[in-house]
């Protein structure tokens, strides 16, 4: 279910990664097995998103956050966030993440949630 979410979470945010359903597959399952943590957003039964992260020694690294598209714009990112702050997070003062910057959704949605712009990782093709 995760790597399927992550599927159309490398979609919607316009990221170049390839890897087939099975790939994504055993890299979550590594991921989970490893240095990461996650949890699935529920409501009523249903998987409405989820949350990849790990603990570093001065923050808390936010690998992957999705909600499903029919499920955004409800608040229910923030809420999520919000939950995930006060609970699972609360001894991290200093949370991080990547958005990709053509990821405008995304980007906006982060601004709303507190984040602010720390750092730019730029890249040029020498092939």
């Amino acid at each position: 279910m995760l790597a399927l979410m992550n599927r159309r979470l490398i979609r919607d945010s316009g990221h170049r990664n390839s890897m087939n359903a099975a790939q994504l597959n055993r890299r979550m399952r590594g991921w989970l097995r490893g240095e990461y943590k996650g949890c699935v957003f529920e409501e009523a039964g249903s998987a409405l998103g989820y949350c990849i992260y790990r603990k570093e020694k001065e923050f808390l690294y936010i690998r992957q956050f999705y909600i499903e598209p029919a499920h955004r714009r409800k608040g229910l990112g923030l809420r999520a966030l919000r939950v995930l702050r006060k609970t699972v997070w609360k001894k991290y003062p200093l949370l991080r993440m990547d958005v990709l910057v053509d990821n405008g959704p995304g980007v906006r949605f982060w601004r709303a949630a507190g984040f602010r712009d720390y750092c730019l990782t730029l890249e040029s093709d020498n092939r």
